[in-house]
């Protein structure tokens, strides 16, 4: 990609040689090239995203699966940045797992960190959806879970068509283990697999990870499967 189209250079002392001028003494200018000043923005290219309210328990989930040590504390935004960190399945498997904090009721309009943040989910091709079982979750879980859509769904429309887990979290609570089998029906029939768990304890931790890195390898079936037959059609309108 040229972002920035250099200038021509001009012809240096040596094109005016000949054999009656064997030392010119004079060059030609070159022409300046194009001048920008660039914002560069990365987006973190993660095989899975975690995503879901403040304190539900993304950072203590990513700490317990990966090498990755997030800030982790009882209070809203800890976790200030974006943080990736890579989870082992069996000997020789892997993904990389993203935390994106930040996202608030209203982050796709700017509200908390989300705006900033929003824009790495567009690289993760798996969801995984944390909601807060817990007496203080900031929502009910189905109200959390359908607030979380909307956001992610008004800053990417795609995201409809990614695949998504749902995962209650706190489960080594009394009061969040009522709360997921009160709500289990209504979770189950938004479409989504719905796998509980509690990173504090590990419960289902493990169960999740197979199931994450599972959903990871059926995009990428998919993805290649798509590339061969785009490839193959282009081959066809060569050939035609």
């Amino acid at each position: 990609l040229i972002v920035a189209q250099g200038g021509r250079g001009g012809k240096g002392n040596a094109a005016f040689r000949s054999a009656t001028r064997r030392t010119p003494l004079h060059a030609q200018s070159g022409k300046a090239g194009e001048a920008r000043r660039l914002r560069l923005e990365l987006r973190l290219l993660a095989d899975a995203g975690l995503v879901g309210f403040p304190n539900a328990g993304k950072s203590t989930l990513l700490a317990r699966v990966s090498a990755a040590r997030p800030l982790i504390a009882d209070y809203p935004f800890s976790t200030k940045a974006p943080i990736l960190g890579v989870v082992g399945i069996g000997e020789y498997e892997s993904f990389v797992l993203a935390d994106l904090p930040g996202l608030i009721e209203g982050a796709h309009l700017g509200a908390g960190l989300g705006h900033q943040f929003l824009r790495h989910v567009e690289r993760a091709p798996v969801l995984v959806h944390l909601i807060d079982m817990g007496p203080t979750a900031p929502a009910p879980p189905l109200e959390s879970y359908r607030l979380m859509h909307a956001e992610l769904e008004a800053y990417d429309p795609e995201v409809e068509r990614k695949p998504t887990l749902i995962v209650p979290t706190k489960m080594d609570l009394p009061e969040a283990r009522a709360a997921y089998e009160a709500c289990r029906a209504d979770l189950e029939a938004l479409g989504h697999p719905v796998l509980p768990i509690s990173a504090a304890t590990g419960e289902g931790v493990e169960r999740l990870m197979k199931r994450v890195w599972a959903t990871i390898c059926e995009v990428r079936a998919a993805t290649r499967t798509a590339r061969l037959a785009d490839e193959a059609t282009l081959a066809h309108e060569d050939r035609t």
